[in-house]
């Protein structure tokens, strides 16, 4: 395996749990969750790997969700 197809991978398992704690955290269902997240400024930014966000801790991704991005979370999915 590359090192591109690893990094993928990781995006994508990152992305499971952070759709699951997103959804548990709000108690959302998971669809409601995916919504969120993938409407979100974060999740661009986990794509591109800007910064090197995708190596925080999915809690934490979750709470700067939270805390960054409240009008999602107002929205009706």
């Amino acid at each position: 395996m590359n090192e591109e197809i690893l990094e993928r991978a990781y995006q994508e398992s990152l992305e499971e749990r952070l759709i699951a704690y997103l959804a548990r955290t709000c108690d959302f269902s998971y669809e409601k969750a995916m919504n969120v997240y993938y409407n979100s400024k974060l999740s661009n930014k986990i794509y591109l790997g800007k910064d090197g966000i995708q190596y925080l801790d999915y809690k934490v991704l979750v709470q700067i969700l939270l805390e960054t991005e409240k009008q999602l979370l107002e929205g009706d999915w």
